[in-house]
């Protein structure tokens, strides 16, 4: 098979959840630990680290791995989903995956892993977690996919867990209240590993992990608390952080959301420095200035174009979209023109509810099965005076925004993940 041959058969054979949805979901442990008796559970052979929350997993996975590859570390990165191209879900410092390697993987093993009737997420991760093992990484920075405790993923030993923050995402499989989807998030924590706990607002649910982590002996660190000497503010389009150990620390990441992000990865860090990994200032400072450069992150706050500026964000529930929003006041323009879709399991009130009333909307949607459709979404849009036009799709709804607008207003490209990466193509 070629590549986009081998693409389209785990695409049908196996099913991908961010494409489908529930039909694609599969929760449990038992086929993720039956596939990786198949392969001899290749990630036992490196060190790794689990990243789970409702936000933000993606940028705290590249930035610990940009920091780690920075300290000398050969870095392996499992990350979903993506934008782009498949292969962005597996990386080594930062390159990707090759497509041969796609391509022989399934050739090789096929015979091997059909009989399990893996999901796409379970054989994409133990795809990676070979690729790791065959590269001989000293460590892999690996994301939880959806919720802790049944994801594949979880079956890992890591060296260090960390759990960034809780919303209200995935209810239906997750749970209805946030001490209820904690509890799910929690899952990852294991017996006397420690992990680092990002935003944690929320008492009770401040109260579901450290029960957790002292029922597993784990020790639990409040990345808030013991950064009380942190601070940050924007300059242009980055963070400028200030520590006690690290003053003038520029963030390249410049959306809202990344100052929560950058106080959990340095509490990481230095628990990571405790456990025994050598990391230099000097590569937390290269690490949060290169991370784009260095992992090839897209899609957070990232500047598409100037005259008019354009702007993506992947931030897609509205615990996201809330950071999004305070984003889009600090911003001068004349007008303001959204490009904005949603997949249709979505808390979509709460969303629509925080947009700013004063743009022009330009609703539609993603090329995937779960995408909500324009018509709907603009009918529920206009109960909260939000008003616009719809498009077929994103190509589309992107060229009008461009020819409506003049060189002093904004464009944001967003709301769901899958709309940042059917624009992405269209911009160089």
């Amino acid at each position: 098979m070629t590549y986009p041959e081998t693409l389209e058969y785990l695409y049908i054979q196996m099913p991908e959840y961010q494409r489908v949805g529930h039909l694609a979901y599969k929760p449990g442990l038992g086929n993720s630990l039956r596939l990786d008796a198949v392969f001899n559970h290749p990630h036992q052979h490196y060190k790794t680290i689990h990243i789970g929350g409702t936000n933000g997993k993606g940028s705290t996975s590249h930035l610990l791995a940009a920091i780690l590859q920075q300290s000398g570390y050969k870095v392996g990165l499992y990350t979903s989903p993506h934008l782009v191209d498949f292969r962005e879900r597996i990386r080594v410092n930062g390159e990707m995956v090759p497509k041969k390697y796609v391509v022989d993987f399934v050739k090789k093993y096929r015979e091997r892993f059909e009989p399990v009737m893996p999901s796409f997420f379970e054989l994409t991760m133990e795809m990676a977690f070979l690729y790791f093992e065959e590269q001989e990484v000293d460590v892999a920075v690996v994301e939880v996919g959806l919720g802790g405790r049944l994801d594949s993923t979880n079956i890992i030993s890591p060296d260090l867990c960390v759990i960034t923050n809780i919303g209200f995402d995935h209810m239906q499989y997750l749970g209805s209240t946030l001490p209820e989807i904690a509890a799910e998030k929690a899952g990852i924590i294991k017996p006397h590993t420690p992990v680092v706990i990002g935003e944690s607002d929320d008492e009770e649910v401040k109260k579901v992990f450290t029960v957790k982590a002292e029922s597993e002996n784990a020790p639990i660190i409040f990345a808030e608390a013991v950064l009380n000497d942190f601070s940050a503010h924007r300059a242009d389009d980055e963070w400028i952080i200030t520590t006690h150990e690290y003053p003038d620390l520029k963030n390249k990441l410049g959306g809202f959301a990344q100052e929560k992000n950058a106080k959990t990865v340095l509490a990481a860090v230095a628990e990571l420095k405790k456990i025994g990994y050598r990391i230099p200032k000097e590569a937390v400072y290269s690490g949060f200035a290169q991370v784009v450069e260095l992992t090839g992150l897209k899609g957070r706050w990232q500047v598409l174009q100037e005259k008019p500026k354009i702007v993506c964000d992947t931030g897609h529930n509205a615990h996201g979209i809330r950071y999004v929003v305070e984003q889009l006041k600090q911003e001068k323009y004349n007008r303001l023109h959204v490009v904005f879709g949603m997949v249709n399991d979505k808390d979509i009130t709460s969303v629509l509810a925080m947009l700013p009333r004063q743009a022009v909307y330009y609703f539609t949607r993603a090329s995937v099965e779960r995408a909500l459709n324009e018509k709907t979404l603009a009918r529920e849009a206009a109960s909260f005076g939000l008003k616009g036009n719809t498009f077929e799709d994103v190509s589309t709804a992107i060229n009008a925004a461009k020819e409506n607008a003049d060189e002093n207003d904004f464009i944001f490209i967003g709301g769901s993940s899958f709309i940042v990466a059917d624009a992405l193509p269209l911009f160089k």
